[in-house]
């Protein structure tokens, strides 16, 4: 492995921030609990409600002083990439330096792209294009562009985000297209429903590509989305990680939830994780399954009964 994975190992939440007084709550907690970030998701048109990423994360990064804020992930294909490009830098000044965008193309609901006017089938070709559109805006000089989707002369973004050349830019996805993009163009990966072994064989295939594009990044982000449950019986982490799963993406998950999640007793959950971090998770994304108040619950055990088990690894 060439890419320069890191050593520290960090936890984060996934979550949803709909109310002003929930992003003061959650933000606390986290801080209490010493988790490293906070993460929403995106979605023009979804199962369930849900907000404007980036607005969620301007918000929380004015709630705390040290969490990292980060989408996983955001549609990019679906905005236009000089929109994108001025969103994120503001973001990453408000936030002063404490956002990662984490990017990916979609594709599951085809409606919403109807909605953008975007064609579902484009949406890889645009993310690539877009990423490259977004970084040169960034650098707060005057640019061009001329490629298949934008075409500008000479267009001054200003200021230059916050972070020295942009907030990182991670990519999700799991098919071969998605990670020789994340090897080529990305400063990390951001995996989701995959086992350590498939997280595994992934990052080889990114660490591929980005030898054949001849990159050296000085350091390569690593994280995964975890489905987590915690209970003192696997059977019924299962059955309620099934449950809510089947809801929030409108199908049967049942299988998915055993293959993929993170389920059972401090234990069972913290052996889980292990595998994933000897596969080459450094950031762990935790979605804690449950109601607002179940999730809290679950953030406690797992700073106090979890992340114990996993000391050695930090």
């Amino acid at each position: 492995m060439s890419l320069p994975l890191d050593d520290t190992i960090r936890f984060g939440l996934m979550t949803r921030l709909p109310t002003r007084e929930l992003t003061r709550t959650t933000t606390a907690l986290l801080e209490e609990l010493g988790f490293d970030s906070v993460w929403v998701g995106d979605h023009i048109a979804f199962t369930t409600p849900l907000l404007d990423p980036l607005l969620q994360l301007a918000q929380a990064a004015a709630f705390t002083e040290t969490l990292t804020v980060g989408t996983s992930v955001y549609l990019m294909p679906l905005r236009p990439a000089a929109a994108v490009a001025k969103q994120t830098s503001s973001l990453d000044h408000l936030s002063e330096g404490r956002f990662i965008f984490g990017v990916g193309v979609g594709g599951e609901f085809p409606r919403e792209f109807d909605a953008c006017g975007v064609p579902v089938k484009e949406r890889g070709a645009r993310l690539t294009e877009g990423m490259e559109v977004v970084r040169k805006l960034w650098g707060g000089e005057p640019v061009s562009h001329h490629g298949r989707f934008w075409n500008f002369d000479d267009v001054h973004m200003q200021p230059a985000a916050y972070t020295n050349g942009g907030p990182p830019m991670w990519c999700g996805g799991r098919s071969d297209a998605a990670l020789r993009r994340a090897g080529r163009l990305a400063d990390g990966w951001i995996s989701y429903v995959v086992t350590p072994e498939q997280f595994a064989d992934g990052l080889a295939k990114i660490d591929a590509a980005a030898t054949t594009a001849k990159r050296t990044p000085a350091s390569f982000g690593t994280a995964h989305l975890l489905f987590t449950r915690i209970d003192d019986s696997y059977d019924t982490a299962l059955d309620d990680a099934s449950d809510l799963l089947s809801k929030r993406y409108a199908m049967d998950f049942r299988k998915a939830a055993a293959r993929y999640a993170a389920l059972g007793d401090p234990a069972a959950v913290a052996e889980t994780l292990r595998k994933f971090h000897a596969a080459g998770v450094r950031t762990f994304i935790l979605d804690m399954l449950g109601t607002v108040e179940e999730r809290d619950i679950q953030l406690r055990r797992f700073a106090t009964e979890v992340r114990p088990l996993l000391a050695d690894l930090a």
